[in-house]
């Protein structure tokens, strides 16, 4: 394992699934504004940030009218909602094999680092009780340029004092897997094979991997 030092996951889809939270919150925004937003849309938001996510509900939409202090405005009364609804969250919402994954890598001495663009992902943690599994977090607070820039996980890596080429990252979105692609890093897709197939392997969950797929890597 000498070669993999460390391991940077995405927070939603591989960590918990918080997806339902975000439909549910960018949901109630749309139909405030008078249309409907899908499930199918909200899929396309994966790996987006929320002001980008903003522009494409408007567009689908049609809604043109709106200034920059409105678009804000309308992100925090999103986020807002979203926020009370993640503040709920409990252990019991981490996704199968995260926990047991993420804690045999420390116990195999690989450091270990949150990279996501939410910037809620403190409060998520916290409530999932895993910021103690973490030796970084680099999320949304602390990036600017959104996947698939490789900014937060070339933050995530230094911040371990790992070299990129030693890093590998866990991603459930394109745009992830392609930022890890950017920064010269391994990256292991958590989803559709069909979807992920740059990740250099795809397996549906955490639950499914293995410290020796690692040293595979």
């Amino acid at each position: 394992m000498k070669n993999i030092q460390a391991c940077i996951f995405d927070l939603d889809g591989v960590i918990v699934d918080t997806a339902v939270y975000h439909y549910k919150a960018w949901k109630r925004l749309a139909n405030d504004m008078g249309f409907d937003f899908t499930e199918h849309q909200n899929e396309q938001l994966k790996g987006v940030s929320r002001m980008a996510s903003l522009n494409l509900i408007l567009g689908w939409g049609n809604v043109t009218d709106k200034t920059e202090a409105d678009k804000l405005q309308l992100a925090t009364r999103k986020n807002d909602w979203y926020t009370e609804m993640i503040n709920k969250m409990t252990p019991a919402e981490i996704l199968p094999g995260a926990r047991e994954f993420v804690q045999s890598c420390r116990d195999a001495g690989i450091k270990t680092a949150i990279g996501s663009a939410s910037k809620n992902t403190p409060t998520i943690l916290a409530k999932l009780e895993l910021l103690p599994l973490f030796d970084a977090i680099i999320d949304g607070n602390s990036v600017t340029n959104p996947k698939p820039d490789p900014e937060v996980f070339l933050k995530g890596a230094e911040a371990l004092q790992v070299a990129p080429a030693a890093c590998v990252v866990f991603e459930d979105a394109i745009a992830g897997v392609e930022a890890a692609i950017n920064g010269g890093m391994k990256t292991v897709g958590i989803g559709s094979p069909e979807l992920l197939k740059e990740a250099n392997i795809v397996i549906s969950g955490l639950d499914m991997m293995t410290l020796e797929m690692l040293k595979e890597l």
